[in-house]
């Protein structure tokens, strides 16, 4: 590696052409960038006593050995930026003369600029341009120099940049501006190919993570060490179709390449350290065999991303499950569904089982959200569910292991559903139109849009209680409106919202749109009654709640089945705990634990109680209530 300090324009002086290689980011400088840059170079320009203003480095390539009348290529690794910046300068500065005759430099035309700085004399192919740029971009900085129009395809940003310095430069300041250009310096650094690792310079270059994502640096990282063929060749088959997959969501691909070596290690990788990750995932030993097999798994795997997490899946029924993943956020999901996936891909499993594993996904992460059980687990709990699969019984066994998970992990039962979907505040659910919209569209085919709807109170919300309802409700009316007003018993989808207002049952049953009219399901449990009460109430939501078990289904496995998939236990001395184990479960907090206990096992004969370390577990076939004893003197 050779390193000196040079002058910009004396590094662009000569013949020569700095290429930016296929797999770099086009140019993305914003006009307030070069405002600022427009600025310095002015202010220097002005000022005899300030004799250079440092820009940075340009990375490059020393030319190999060529024929003697070629343009020696410079494959830039770093400064593409600036170098297109001061370009683009210097064409709107060589252009403005060219159009104002009467204005002129010191001692050089316009015409010597231009030949100096930005093309190589009596060239005619594409060695004639001293920067080469890539994708789009290039053809038009080619157009710009040959003053030819550019059409609706150009690059935008290369466009505007250029108007925005043709705009600012006037007669006044043409003469500050160019010794300005003259007096930029950068550190010149010329690579020696065979014996400089241009990744590990890059990295240096651009440790401060600034403008660089992770997945530019993972791309870079599996081009940067090939040859100019290999690269446009893996770039333009692979990573380019995988870019334009993904489309105006390109930030994504360092969260799917997060997701992909989760799927890959069963571990989650900080979104910041991607790279890192992805580079000892790629020197392990479970590296590929080859380049081609490294940029061809990611591209593969991006694919089933984009038609997860982007719904651009073509099949509609699989393109509606992946829209439901999405309504209830179970992006913590992708990493498991894009193994799964892989396995559907490679005809492992059948389309109709892969519906049953993502209806399962959904009841689990939906029935958890409504038992309100937290979330923070389901990560790491996607994370490592994978590697669990038989693929000889690849369903059975994933409903197996969903059925075993336990504790803060649990699949939870009908009955635990039923019972917190009766009393739970639907209304302040996040995801409450999913949920009524589900129920309605249950095994319906003219579906219902619940977005074109609004959410109905038929007790209404109204803080002051109208007579009318008073009465409905009985003596306990505030009892009954705060237990039950934004329950599932008591809201529905209507579109005479407005109409219905705070009108008493009797209204809101007969008026014009009322629910005697209602074509909808959800209202069939409201027009069967002649008051609306507590009785009404709990009587609808728990007709509801025994539909959302059909919807949110759950498999049913016996336990010798179940056995099968059982991870055994590892038993020792140490691991044996009893009721005396619990250091303050004493006294008045122990009599109160053993009346708890006997209700408990009481539920079911299938109930028994495990006592583990931190925490008393009762089960059935899994978790449903785990009691953790509290230093306070209380249980929870």
């Amino acid at each position: 590696m050779e390193a000196t300090q040079a002058q910009l324009i004396s590094l662009l002086d000569g013949k020569k052409q700095f290429t930016i290689p296929i797999y770099q980011r086009t140019y993305s400088w914003h006009q307030k960038q070069c405002y600022q840059f427009f600025e310095d170079i002015i202010k220097v320009g002005s000022d005899t006593s300030e004799l250079t203003h440092f820009i940075g480095s340009i990375v490059y390539f020393k030319p190999g050995t060529s024929p003697i009348t070629s343009v020696p290529e410079l494959l830039v690794i770093d400064g593409q930026q600036r170098l297109t910046t001061v370009s683009l300068l210097l064409l709107a500065l060589t252009h403005f003369l060219k159009d104002n005759e009467e204005v002129s430099l010191e001692d050089e035309t316009w015409e010597e600029v231009q030949e100096t700085y930005i093309v190589n004399k009596h060239r005619k192919d594409d060695s004639k341009y001293k920067l080469l740029l890539t994708k789009k971009d290039k053809n038009t900085l080619k157009n710009l120099i040959d003053e030819v129009k550019n059409d609706d395809s150009a690059s935008q940003r290369v466009l505007d940049n250029y108007a925005f310095f043709k705009q600012q430069i006037t007669p006044e300041n043409v003469q500050q501006l160019y010794h300005g250009i003259k007096k930029l310096q950068i550190v010149d650094v010329i690579l020696e190919r065979g014996k400089d690792d241009p990744q590990l310079i890059f990295e240096s270059l651009n440790s401060t993570g600034v403008d660089l994502t992770q997945a530019d640096l993972i791309r870079n990282y599996i081009l940067m060490g090939q040859t100019i063929e290999k690269q446009n060749d893996l770039y333009l088959k692979y990573w380019y179709p995988m870019e334009k997959n993904f489309g105006e969501k390109t930030h994504l691909l360092a969260w799917f390449i997060r997701d992909y070596l989760t799927m890959q290690d069963n571990a989650i990788p900080k979104i910041d350290e991607v790279y890192e990750k992805y580079k000892k995932f790629i020197n392990s030993k479970k590296a590929y065999a080859s380049i081609d097999d490294t940029i061809k798994s990611l591209n593969r795997y991006g694919d089933f991303y984009v038609r997860i997490g982007l719904h651009k899946e073509s099949d509609p029924l699989l393109k509606s499950k992946f829209k439901e993943i999405s309504k209830l956020r179970i992006d913590t999901s992708y990493p498991l569904l894009l193994a799964v996936y892989g396995d559907y891909e490679d005809e492992v499993i059948t389309k109709d089982e892969f519906v049953s594993i993502l209806d399962l996904v959904i009841s689990y992460v939906f029935r958890r959200a409504i038992c309100g059980i937290p979330t923070n687990s389901l990560n790491k709990t996607f994370a490592t569910f994978y590697k669990r699969l038989k693929r000889e019984t690849y369903v059975e066994s994933f409903q197996a292991n969903l059925i075993l998970l336990d504790s803060y992990r649990r699949l939870p039962n009908d009955i635990e559903f039923e019972k917190a979907l009766k009393v739970k505040d639907v209304y302040n659910f996040r995801t409450r139109n999913y949920l009524l919209e589900s129920l309605e569209n249950h095994e319906r085919k003219e579906l219902v849009n619940a977005e074109n709807y609004t959410i109905e109170h038929i007790l209404p919300q109204n803080e002051n209680v109208p007579l009318a309802w008073q009465q409905e409700l009985g003596e306990n009316f505030k009892e009954v409106k705060a237990k039950y007003l934004h329950t599932l018993g008591n809201l529905t989808l209507t579109r005479y919202n407005s109409e219905l207002s705070d009108k008493s049952f009797s209204i809101k049953m007969d008026l014009e749109g009322g629910f005697k009219m209602s074509p909808l399901f959800l209202n069939d449990s409201v027009r069967n009654k002649t008051v609306w009460n507590e009785t009404s109430i709990e009587a609808r939501a728990k007709v509801l709640a025994e539909r959302a078990v059909k919807v949110w289904k759950i498999p049913v496995l016996s336990q010798n089945t179940l056995d099968i998939y059982r991870e055994p236990e590892t038993v020792n001395e140490e691991s044996i705990y009893t009721i005396d184990d619990y250091e303050y479960l004493n006294g008045d907090m122990l009599t109160l634990y053993k009346i708890l206990e006997k209700r408990i096992l009481n539920l079911d004969s299938s109930v028994r109680v495990e006592f583990k370390k931190l925490y008393i577990a009762f089960k059935a076939s899994t978790n449903f209530v785990d009691i953790v004893p509290q230093k306070r003197g209380t249980i929870s």
